[in-house]
């Protein structure tokens, strides 16, 4: 791959969109079950991944005199001046972004509404104001990430249920625990650009309680949504392994609070979500 696409590639944050992607997938699955309507599905994810990319890549742009600091972020395609000037990569994602709210819009009101909050909150209220201002940060631009999930949602149904709000919750009550495990494992990073994420504003005997703390209560709620919608044995008995695996994983943090521990517990968080969201659909089709 030529060396400025693969740049822009990686602005893009692909991780970050794909997992969400695979999120909206799901939403779009358990509303539609069998009877898949494949144009939609095909309409929906291309905005949802667009509107993804493209937010990333605003952040990234944001965020590119700290991320030329922190030791975790320094190679990035900003702060190594592969792509330059800077104002390219904005231009690239508000261009993503636009495309994305057209697709959205073309679907119906609700996804055009579900994709620029979930634009907004991103950006805008974490990003831009919320990040490096208060360790509630990710708290707030926690919503951002269950919006994929409602977009694939209504994009089947057009209209917005408890049930479709409980799925888009699984993300949002899940974003803490993988971004303060990261945070745990980078504090000195964060505290360096002066980012006032949870580990660096609080002890780390309190920030580890209150990792293993969120995670009881992600795997708490992925278990309670069976009992009041009619989810099959496949999701609550996937949900119940991986949530077990889980709070091992944070019991051994809370007990051995390293750098390397909170790196394991943080990589392991983005497959918990992809399997969780496998199970429902699994679940679905079945």
């Amino acid at each position: 791959m030529n060396k400025l696409v693969y740049a822009y590639f990686e602005v893009t944050k692909p991780k970050i969109w794909i997992l969400l992607a695979f999120t909206a997938f799901g939403g779009f699955v358990v509303a539609s079950g069998k009877e898949m309507p494949w144009i939609t599905g095909i309409i929906m994810l291309l905005a949802v991944i667009l509107g993804s990319a493209g937010a990333n890549t605003l952040t990234n742009y944001i965020d590119r005199d700290i991320d030329a600091v922190m030791n975790r972020t320094k190679l990035r395609p900003l702060p190594t001046h592969r792509i330059s000037p800077a104002s390219r990569a904005l231009i690239f994602g508000l261009v993503m972004s636009v495309f994305s709210l057209l697709l959205a819009a073309s679907l119906n009101p609700l996804s055009f509404i579900f994709m620029f909050l979930g634009i907004f909150d991103n950006v805008i209220i974490y990003s831009r104001i919320m990040k490096r201002r208060s360790p509630l940060n990710i708290i707030m631009g926690g919503f951002s990430g269950g919006m994929p999930v409602l977009i694939g949602y209504v994009a089947v149904t057009n209209e917005v249920t408890i049930f479709s709000l409980l799925l888009a919750a699984i993300v949002v009550i899940w974003t803490p625990t993988h971004i303060w495990s990261l945070a745990l494992h980078s504090k000195e990073d964060y505290a360096k650009v002066n980012v006032p994420m949870l580990p660096v504003v609080v002890k780390e005997k309190t920030a580890v309680r209150i990792i293993a703390i969120a995670s009881i209560l992600m795997v708490v709620f992925s278990l309670v949504i069976p009992l009041y919608y009619s989810l099959g044995s496949t999701y609550f008995i996937s949900a119940a392994i991986l949530g077990v695996a889980m709070l091992v994983l944070n019991l051994w943090l809370f007990l051995k609070p390293t750098k390397e521990v909170s790196w394991i517990v943080f990589k392991a968080s983005s497959p918990y979500l992809g399997l969780i969201f496998t199970a429902l659909i699994l679940d679905a089709l079945i």
